[in-house]
């Protein structure tokens, strides 16, 4: 349920629709079967294979205007703001998710001509991947797989290419945290290939992004490194005045050196993994949280790669500050990892305490 990828645009309105209005809107009761690598062949093939459908209008009761659009553009800017400050858990995300029952289903079946539909399907598509990524933060892959493949079918009935290959990326990060980076690599790649000529330089960026991680997981360091490479070039490209997403306003220069940490990291090169941190421009905690506590994990398991441990503790003990003020399953894991790391020294007190700290402030979650 909620996996489909139909052919006809007809199915874009009726199928998101349905699952939204139909299926229990607690994340932590959808009844799945849980996530599936394979559930993704289909749409993004048929994504890749055409990633735009001709426009269509709608005659279904009162005419969706201008109010409509900017409602569900501000609730996924407020989603993306909470989320990046408190994690995937907070309260906002539950209310994001009955915007899309309450407000964003009964539109699709409402009267808009075929200019208002275009926005109204990208506009809806960012709320549903908005609303995806809040759960892959939280553990709820299944629920997420299925907004992500909404959201991919909702861009391409917009005629949005850019916002497809968003979503296409996004979903290369899910596939990635779930153990499958090879996969990732390809969808990121697709993403990519296809958004030439149609995405902004910072959305080629954020898919260019997403592969170096997954070819950094399977430890090709080569592929990896050529990925970060045009990256950079891609951030480098970006001309005031030029067609920019606010939705990728984080995606910079210092995030590009953040996540290019944890690449190095993933390829068990602690100085490859320093010097990327050194470019690292600290970003605001009170805006970037999660990003920044996952940031000082990353570092902490580095400098015990590097057999550096008060270097390693210090950057740990920072990211527990920080992430025990932050509802995210997926951020706490890197902490996680790193305690397990520091199980050679646990026999020290101050490890010991940070291990018993790390399991009491941050509870392991199922995911």
């Amino acid at each position: 349920m909620g996996l489909e990828f139909a052919r006809d645009p007809v199915s874009t309105i009726r199928v998101p629709a349905t699952y939204w209005r139909t299926v229990d809107r607690s994340r932590r009761q959808l009844i799945s079967n849980g996530f599936a690598i394979a559930a993704l062949a289909t749409p993004a093939t048929r994504w890749l294979t055409k990633p735009t459908d001709a426009p269509v209008s709608h005659e279904g009761g009162r005419q969706v205007g201008r109010s409509d659009l900017d409602e569900l553009w501000r609730a996924a800017d407020e989603a993306r703001l909470w989320d990046s400050r408190y994690g995937g858990g907070n309260w906002k995300a539950d209310s994001v998710t009955k915007c899309l029952r309450l407000n964003a289903a009964p539109l699709l079946t409402r009267t808009y001509t075929e200019n208002i539909g275009r926005e109204l399907f990208a506009a809806t598509a960012e709320l549903s991947r908005v609303v995806g990524w809040s759960a892959v933060d939280t553990g709820h892959h299944d629920t997420a797989q299925r907004h992500f493949i909404h959201a991919l079918h909702l861009a391409r009935a917009a005629g949005n290419v850019e916002s497809g290959c968003y979503v296409m990326a996004t979903m290369a990060l899910q596939a990635f945290l779930r153990g499958n980076p090879e996969q990732a690599a390809d969808m990121a790649e697709g993403a990519y290939e296809r958004g030439l000529g149609h995405a902004a330089p910072r959305v080629l960026a954020f898919a260019k992004l997403a592969e170096a991680r997954a070819h950094g997981r399977t430890g090709n360091a080569q592929a990896a490194k050529a990925a970060l490479g045009r990256t950079e070039e891609l951030l480098d490209s970006i001309r005031p005045g030029s067609h920019d997403p606010e939705q990728l306003a984080y995606m910079t220069h210092a995030r590009l050196a953040a996540d290019a940490t944890e690449v190095h990291r993933d390829l068990a090169d602690p100085k490859g993994a320093f010097a990327w941190n050194s470019q690292a421009k600290p970003m605001p905690a009170d805006r970037f949280t999660r990003a920044t506590g996952i940031r000082m994990a990353v570092l902490a398991a580095s400098h015990l790669q590097a057999r550096e441990l008060e270097r390693g503790l210090v950057a740990a003990n920072t990211s527990l500050r920080i992430l025990s003020n932050v509802h995210s399953t997926r951020a706490h894991s890197y902490l996680h990892d790193v305690t397990h790391a520091l199980a050679r020294w646990k026999t020290r007190p101050e490890v010991a305490d940070l291990i018993r700290r790390t399991r009491t402030e941050l509870p392991t979650t199922a995911a």
